[in-house]
């Protein structure tokens, strides 16, 4: 984070912080703020962030030595023998990962001060919903910013945001939101990941509208407890009272009736509140739904009245999403008439039931599925496209070093869901992926599939995906899920190339995606 031209005292830095412990030194001038040591240039702030593996405040003498100017840690100075302490300001704070996102915050002056805030969160549906709100805010005519786990959009730019990304770092964030403030935006979307709450990268970030998708079985490696995992989730709602109020602009929370979510986030205290329902009683709710392999059309039920809507979106959870986009519509007083534009407009987000087609007489489609739940929803959309006498055939792994449990829960929607099932690699990072494959496989047989018959385990997912394709007859479905958009598989620690969707598209050529390491690598 450095602009060559730009200083800013000290001061004025750790006057953005929630919270100061203690500070010794002078106001000295700052030019520019890192969290890395071996990035840090002569005039910088240093911020010092206990991790898993590495503490920062090891490296707080090199950061000085480099010419780090100021210092924000959460160590007490005693604790800290054998430091120059006359040659650097020192701050101590509670949590200086938090002070790291209130200090890209100040650094950039603030940037979502200057237009309308919208967070998304939830397990499953984010991206897709944050497009679909992008996309109705642009129908209504508004300069509007989007930033998600696939890319950013500022103007008529558009940014990969990363590999394996999820709520992008602080500096990332304040600097895109700042370069929407230089271009006029006024309003942006943000999607937010429960990473991204625990570890405050959103710090600094006040948001307006808040909402929610859904809140299921996912990331309990992370959190330790669905209710830690919940906590993080809700932490977005909490902070709606405390951001920074904006002219005219009222806090609004947007939750999901049909979700368990609404229970413990509804107490939370909003300006406005605004629910949504597939079937249920909400301010928002879906009527008249037909589903159909390609679209799906509806009449969205609004607080001004009833708008049909079609959409190139399928499956029934994504009726959820588009009442999702259509209820923040509501909280920021759109017309009906852009809500219903806007999602016609979004045409689909990459790596979420992406259809890849190359001629073949049957549907090959890649999903971000990587929840039980998410892969729940997949496979039965899926169902409804298949023909009269379509299989469903589904590629999926599960990750290593993540929640061990969903590797059975999903092994079991596999089983009961699917016709045909294959079991593969999804980033198995450090972990036996045999033994992850394993977990899976006695679930899907415990559902009735027999190994060899309907049930196979195929280490190599380019091999895995060619397999789906060389045995799916005409009017079936092959699904490949868990990875998405993404651009990279962890095996170890190294990260290589990977795509599903041209791993779908060799595949129908009956070849294979040949980038990961084969067994006799590994």
């Amino acid at each position: 984070m450095r602009e060559e031209t730009k200083v800013l005292p000290v001061k004025y830095l750790i006057e953005a912080l929630p919270t100061v412990l203690s500070w010794t030194g002078g106001n000295v001038e700052v030019h520019g703020v890192v969290a890395d040591s071996r990035r840090v240039c002569p005039g910088d702030l240093f911020v010092a962030i206990p991790g898993l593996n590495v503490d920062g405040h090891r490296f707080i003498a090199e950061a000085v030595s480099e010419g780090a100017v100021a210092v924000v840690g959460e160590r007490a100075p005693q604790e800290l023998p054998g430091l120059p302490w006359g040659a650097f300001t020192y701050v101590r704070v509670p949590d200086a990962r938090e002070a790291w996102g209130w200090l890209c915050a100040a650094w950039y002056g603030f940037p979502s001060r200057k237009m309308t805030l919208i967070g998304v969160t939830g397990t499953d549906g984010k991206t897709t919903t944050v497009n679909l709100i992008y996309a109705v805010l642009r129908a209504a005519g508004l300069n509007v910013g989007m930033i998600s786990t696939v890319n950013a959009c500022i103007g008529e730019e558009e940014i990969d945001t990363g590999l394996h990304t999820t709520t992008p770092d602080p500096p990332d964030i304040q600097a895109y939101l700042a370069r929407m403030v230089e271009a006029g935006t006024t309003h942006a979307v943000l999607e937010v990941t429960s990473h991204g709450l625990a570890q405050h990268r959103v710090a600094g970030c006040d948001f307006d509208v808040a909402a929610v998708t859904n809140i299921t079985h996912e990331h309990l490696d992370f959190h330790g407890s669905l209710a830690a995992y919940q906590q993080a989730k809700a932490s977005l709602f909490d902070g709606l009272a405390r951001s920074f109020r904006k002219p005219g602009v009222p806090k609004a929370a947007v939750l999901n009736r049909d979700d368990s979510s609404y229970e413990y986030l509804s107490p939370i205290p909003a300006d406005r509140r605004v629910t949504y329902s597939v079937d249920g009683e909400a301010d928002v709710v879906a009527r008249d739904v037909v589903y159909g392999p390609m679209a799906t059309r509806l009449t969205i039920r609004l607080p001004e009245g009833e708008v049909a809507v079609e959409t190139a979106l399928v499956g029934a959870y994504n009726v959820s999403n588009v009442l999702a986009a259509a209820a923040v519509g509501v909280a920021l007083d759109l017309p009906p008439e852009a809500i219903a534009s806007g999602v016609a407009a979004m045409r689909g987000v990459p790596g979420r039931m992406e259809r890849i087609e190359a001629g073949q007489d049957f549907l090959a489609i890649v999903d971000f599925a990587h929840t039980p739940w998410a892969l729940e929803q997949a496979l039965r959309t899926a169902r409804t496209m298949a023909g009269e006498h379509g299989r469903v055939i589904v590629v999926f792994g599960c990750a290593g070093l993540r929640d061990r449990a969903k590797r059975e829960m999903m092994g079991h929607v596999a089983g009961r869901l699917a016709d045909l099932v294959i079991i593969t690699a999804e980033d198995p990072r450090t972990e036996s992926l045999e033994e992850i494959m394993a977990a899976s496989a006695v679930a899907a047989r415990a559902e009735g599939k027999r190994e060899g018959v309907d049930l196979w385990r195929v280490p190599d997912r380019g091999e895995a995906i060619r397999l789906a394709c060389q045995i799916a007859q005409p009017g079936d479905v092959v699904i490949a899920c868990g990875k998405g958009h993404e651009q990279s598989m962890c095996f170890g620690t190294t990260e290589y190339p990977w795509d599903d969707r041209e791993a779908m598209r060799l595949a129908l050529r009956g070849e294979t995606l040949d980038t990961l390491p084969t067994a006799r690598d590994l």
